[in-house]
This record gives structure tokens, C-alpha cells and sequence, in this order.
């Protein structure tokens, strides 16, 4: 029986367990003695549960005979269908919104953006503020399993550098033994079991963490949520404003290391431990991006202070140090978290550190096959290599470069592709860029609205745009694009030129 229900369609799945997830809030809602959000929540779980039944009845005998293009297809179907499912109770809850914005808000959590219409954290409940904190919390686990069940097979989503096969054509071997024996339907139960427990005990360990700091329970609730899923939703207006203080952001990150390589929680290499991040560049990569920064905007504040009337108390340097730490692995993992010191880190020097900087992180982005957005330093990594290579070909043009079959790999054809990505992210960025400028954005906030979009970093127009930026104040076309700009950033561009590529479509 178990069996015939994982087999249904993708979108069938996730429109019930949508449906059952709505009694989180309703509960909740009427525990704090919320009738109005209760009853929005459970009336949407009573419809939209009897809405998936009819649809599993309708879908039964269903099969496919071109499976990768049907998991394709409603894996984009889950980022553009599922947020009308999620909207209706949302929608009806706050009461004094369109249900275009309801919509919107809704394909901004799922996507792990945590871009949002409601600035002003008083303008909805906590109820309404745990369903986005749980939309995007799901959204979040639903492209773990995705990832490699579904865009690894296919050579999509990053795995594509590692991988002699072309991209979208075939299988590789690095998303683990279950992959090459299994069908889509048993991938996705395979590391749903696999994975689960895994970024359930996550956020409930983030969560006690926080609580034990000093957060009310729905607020660390939240913050774990938005962590483990890189969303940065928060019902406050940011972990800078947490009761927890630094020792809440010091577990906040700690946990942000799940978002920089898939090593941190899969078991897809033979080394163990540290051995397995220690040698996996993406780990590396990441951990040497959020030293170099910091590193560089400390000493960058350090000698402007000497030089200038700032502050060179040690006491505030340090601060300054970790705000930068902080908030700069934040927006490398797309989290857009910022530190309750990231205010003096730009002040006590006596300039300002330009948000070009933070934008530039969550453009590189995270780990392939985890919740964070952007390019992901994979890609970065497959270029940086390539260019060393040629960098030691100069000097010595007959040098032979080691490391091994898969290190040369991801020097040629690794980089390649990862050339190209960079090149459609660029296209994209430029796209969507023309297409704001038409509905009368200017130049700085549109380039700022797409970069947050295709990276998922939604707070990242409130740090780079200087407080004054926000999507609340867009028109319905400006929030059209930006709706598309999210699904292609958390799709990326090779899946959806899969998806349109003729011959796609014949397997």
C-alpha cells in the first residue's frame, strides 16, 4: 500500500502532505486562542486533504513512460502549483491581502527565498509567521531529496561538474549506490528514510539550542527552521534582534555549515569524519571563503580606525570580527541572516562596508544538493582549479597536472560546464534586469531584486539596499518576474533548458 502511494505523482505527494502539514498551524493557532487563524488552517486541511485523496483515486493506475521528464516537470509544477495550495489558508488568515501577494509570499518560502511583502513583522500573527517559517522549513528538505534523487541521476543541480556525461543525459556516481539501481519513485523514498531523521533532529537540536539561550519557543522555532533550510524567515524582523544575542548566533553558526557541502550530512565518500571534509573542496571552499572575508573587512576596518578618528578598542574590534563572521557565512549559505554586530562591524571604523561585498556571496551560494541557492561553490571551485592549471601551464608548459582522475575532471570538463552556468546565470541576471527596467525599477534596486531572487536570498534587499528597498512597495508585473526569477533560481537554468530541450522530451 505504502508503495502504491510513493508511486503517485510527485505533485500528488506534495499537495498531501501540504494539506497535512496545515494542522501544525491550526493547533497551534487554537492553543493561543487565534479562532480566526485556526479555523482558516483546519478548514484548508479538511479541503485541500480531500482535494489530494481524489487526486491520489484520479492518479492511481498512473505510470509514465518517460520518467525523468515527468519528475522534471513536477518538480517545477511543485515551486509554481504548490504555492496556490498554500496560499488559500495564508490567504484567508491575514484577510486584508490579495491573493496574488498571498501567492507570492508563498512561492517566496517554498523557494527558500524568505523574501517578503510583510516587512512589518506586527503585520501578521505568529501563526501566519510559523506557516511561512514550515512552508519554507519543507521547501528546504523537499530540494535535499530532489537534489540527489532526481537532478543528480540527470546530471543536474551542480552534479553535472563531476560527471563525464553530458548534462541532463546521464548518471554519475558520486549521489550514491541508491541512484544507479533504483527507480525515481524508490530514490525519493530511499533518501527520504536516509535523510529525515537527519534534518528533523537537526532543527529540533537548533531549536532546544535557542530555547535554552533564552528564545521564546515559536521564535527559536522559526530561526531553526529558516537555518536549516537557508530561508532567513524570521517573525521578529532578524536574529539580530533575538533574545539569544551572539550565543544564539554562535549555534545559528554552527549549524550554517550544513548549507556549505552535502559532506556535512550524506555518506556518499569513503572517508569518514573530518578526512571527508577536509578533502571535499566544496568544504573547503567555503570554509576558506568565510575566513578570507572576514579577515579582509577586519583589517580593512582595523587600519581605517587607526588611521581615522574610529574606535581601536579590542573589546569593539571583536565585535566587529564577529558581526563580519557571521553575517558574512550567512549570506554565503543564502541565509541572509545578519549579526546584532554586523551594525558596529560597518561603523566603528568610521565607513561603511558596501553591500556589492554580500551580494557577491550570495551569488556564489552554498553546497550542491543542500538548501542553499546561488551559483554554489562547487561551480566556483571548477573554475578556480581550471585557472590555477593554466596559471602553472605558464610557468611550466610542460608540467602535468595530478590529483587524480576526478580532480582533472573537474578541471576540464568540470569547468567547462560550469563556464556555461556561469554565462546563463549571467544571461538570466541581465534578463530579468530589462525586464524591471520596464515596469519602471531603476537600475541599482533591480540589479539588487535579482540578485536576491536568483540567489534566494530574499534579506539581502534589506542590507544592500540600505533599509529603503523593499518588495512590498513593487507593482503586481515587478512581483511577476521576481516570482519567475525565484523558481529559476532555485530550479537553475540547466534544468529548465532541460526541460526544453527536444530531445528531452523523446527519452
Amino acid at each position: 500500500m505504502l508503495a502504491r502511494i510513493l508511486g503517485l505523482p510527485l505533485i500528488v505527494i506534495l499537495i498531501g502532505i501540504a494539506s497535512l502539514s496545515m494542522a501544525v498551524p491550526a493547533l497551534v493557532a487554537l492553543g493561543a486562542g487565534d479562532r480566526g487563524d485556526a479555523v482558516s488552517f483546519g478548514f484548508g486541511l479538511v479541503v485541500f486533504s480531500a482535494l489530494s485523496v481524489l487526486l491520489a483515486i484520479a492518479t492511481w493506475n498512473h505510470e509514465t513512460d518517460r520518467p525523468a521528464r515527468s519528475y522534471l516537470l513536477s518538480l517545477l509544477a511543485a515551486f509554481t502549483v504548490l504555492p496556490l495550495v498554500l496560499a488559500v489558508p495564508f490567504h484567508d488568515a491575514v484577510g486584508n491581502t490579495g491573493f496574488f501577494n498571498a501567492y507570492w509570499e508563498m512561492l517566496s518560502s517554498l523557494t527558500t527565498t524568505g523574501a517578503t511583502l510583510y516587512p512589518d513583522p506586527a503585520r501578521l500573527s505568529a501563526t501566519e509567521h510559523l506557516w511561512r517559517g514550515l512552508v519554507a522549513w519543507q521547501g528546504g528538505f523537499l530540494f535535499w531529496i530532489t537534489a540527489v534523487a532526481i537532478l543528480a541521476p540527470m546530471n543536474l543541480g551542480g552534479f553535472e561538474v563531476l560527471s563525464p556525461a553530458e548534462a541532463g543525459q546521464g548518471a554519475t556516481a558520486q549521489s550514491g549506490p541508491i541512484t544507479s539501481v533504483a527507480s525515481g519513485s524508490q530514490r525519493l523514498q530511499g533518501y527520504s528514510v536516509q535523510l529525515l531523521p537527519v534534518y528533523v533532529g537537526l532543527t529540533l537540536a537548533l531549536w532546544v539550542s535557542l530555547v535554552v539561550l533564552g528564545d521564546p519557543p515559536l521564535v527559536a522555532a522559526i530561526h531553526a527552521m529558516s537555518t536549516m533550510s537557508t530561508s532567513g524567515i524570521s517573525p521578529i524582523g532578524g536574529a539580530d534582534t533575538a533574545v539569544s544575542g551572539v550565543r544564539g548566533e554562535v549555534v545559528i553558526f554552527i549549524f550554517l555549515f550544513f548549507a556549505i557541502s552535502r559532506q556535512t550530512f550524506t555518506r556518499d565518500r569513503p572517508e569518514r569524519g573530518f578526512v571527508r571534509l577536509a578533502t571535499d573542496p566544496e568544504f573547503r571552499m567555503g570554509l576558506g571563503c568565510a575566513v578570507a572575508v572576514p579577515a579582509f573587512l577586519f583589517l580593512r576596518h582595523w587600519f581605517g580606525a587607526i588611521e581615522g578618528p574610529g574606535d581601536t578598542d579590542l573589546g569593539t574590534a571583536l565585535n566587529a570580527l564577529w558581526g563580519s563572521i557571521f553575517t558574512v557565512m550567512s549570506f554565503l549559505s543564502t541565509t541572509g541572516f545578519v549579526s546584532s554586530e554586523w551594525g558596529e562591524a560597518q561603523v566603528w571604523s568610521g565607513f561603511r562596508t558596501p553591500g556589492l561585498l554580500l551580494m557577491g556571496l550570495a551569488l556564489i551560494g552554498g553546497g550542491v544538493a543542500t538548501t542553499a541557492g546561488g551559483v554554489k561553490l562547487l561551480r566556483v571551485y571548477a573554475l578556480y582549479s581550471h585557472g590555477l592549471r593554466e596559471l602553472e601551464k605558464l610557468v611550466l608548459p610542460n608540467s602535468v597536472g595530478g590529483s587524480g582522475p576526478q580532480a582533472r575532471r573537474i578541471r576540464r570538463q568540470g569547468a567547462y560546464v560550469a563556464w556555461i552556468f556561469f554565462m546563463l546565470f549571467a544571461m538570466s541576471i541581465a534578463v530579468i534586469m530589462l525586464a524591471l527596467s520596464m515596469t519602471g525599477i531603476a537600475f541599482e534596486p533591480a540589479v539588487i531584486l535579482t540578485i536576491a531572487s536568483l540567489s534566494t536570498t530574499g534579506p539581502l534587499i534589506e542590507v544592500a539596499g540600505g533599509g529603503t528597498l523593499t518588495f512590498a512597495t513593487l507593482g503586481d508585473a515587478a512581483k511577476a518576474i521576481l516570482a519567475a526569477a525565484m523558481v529559476l533560481g532555485r530550479l537553475e537554468t540547466l534544468a529548465i533548458i532541460a526541460i526544453l530541450n527536444p530531445e528531452f522530451w523523446r527519452r
